[in-house]
């Protein structure tokens, strides 16, 4: 179904709309001209997800000055879900607007343990553990040691991805994370390093809240992303308990009486880098003394 709405042509793949679907839509596109935040409900069960990918990718064509849609999903079941429904959008779009139609890009990015192809840290279940194993074989300190010893475990998709993958860039097309780990192991090319060298080449970008409100994450992942672009937060109502996981901090007496110790080591540390910087200041002056004297 394709239709107006003032000077938008929304493309629709589906040949009924709700009345609920077209007034999301109206409300939408009135925030976007605006420029301003927006919240919107829709029932369960009405396609809330498809209605917004057709009015902003739809946007998007009409108004070229918003260079990406940034869509935020709780889950990764949900972040499959929306991608799946863009590549159905981008399928219906080719078919009226010609290969025109295709030209965009589209890919989702989770954590190292949904993404990683390595033969063996991807068979581990802890994140954390894979985010351990997998910095232990990529970081550049580790590489370079490499160089001197070749006996020195490095990632071989991770090099694949810097020597070849870190300059290219991917077809237009729409990229699920299934898709990245089987371009990964065809390319010899690390999916996780890859999609995050495509976002900022991408014209819709799916991944979790974190990439956006961890300042830690945030930072790393997401500092490319254009000011212009549309962000959206899916199922939003579960977000004020992501900002308080991702702004809070546990430790533990263990983890204070760690910090304890460190810190005692790194004072007896101060003292004895000032003691010898008084030993040397004090024989450059008895130098210099002397010398003014033989003068």
């Amino acid at each position: 179904m394709i239709f107006n709405i003032d000077e938008v042509t929304v493309y629709f793949p589906y040949d009924y709309i709700y009345k609920e679907q077209k007034d999301y839509m109206v409300e939408l596109k009135r925030a976007l001209d605006a420029k301003q935040h927006c919240m919107l409900e829709m029932p369960t069960g009405t396609g809330k997800t498809i209605t917004l990918l057709s009015l902003i990718t739809s946007y998007q064509i009409a108004h070229p000055e918003v260079p990406k849609l940034v869509y935020c999903t709780r889950t990764v079941p949900e972040m499959e879900k929306a991608l799946e429904e863009l590549d159905n959008l981008i399928k219906y779009r080719t078919k009226h607007l010609g290969d025109d139609g295709a030209k965009i890009l589209a890919l989702g990015l989770s954590s190292r343990r949904n993404m990683c192809v390595h033969p063996v840290i991807s068979t581990e279940s802890d994140r954390v553990t894979v985010d351990a194993k997998c910095r232990s074989i990529t970081a550049s300190w580790v590489r370079s040691r490499r160089d001197q010893d070749s006996n020195i475990e490095v990632c071989e998709f991770f090099d694949g991805f810097d020597q070849h993958g870190s300059q290219s860039l991917l077809e237009p097309g729409v990229y699920t994370l299934d898709n990245l780990r089987e371009l990964g192991k065809k390319n010899r090319w690390c999916p996780y390093f890859t999609a995050r060298h495509m976002i900022k080449f991408c014209n819709v970008v799916v991944y979790n809240y974190a990439y956006v409100i961890d300042p830690k994450i945030s930072q790393l992942v997401s500092r490319d992303i254009e000011k212009e672009s549309i962000l959206v937060f899916d199922e939003a109502h579960n977000i004020d308990n992501v900002c308080i996981e991702a702004l809070s901090v546990n430790f533990n007496k263990k983890t204070l009486e760690g910090a304890n110790k460190n810190l005692a080591t790194l004072g007896r540390a101060i003292e004895k880098c000032k003691e010898t910087n008084k030993q040397q200041l004090e024989q450059e002056y008895a130098r210099l003394v002397a010398g003014m004297r033989a003068e």
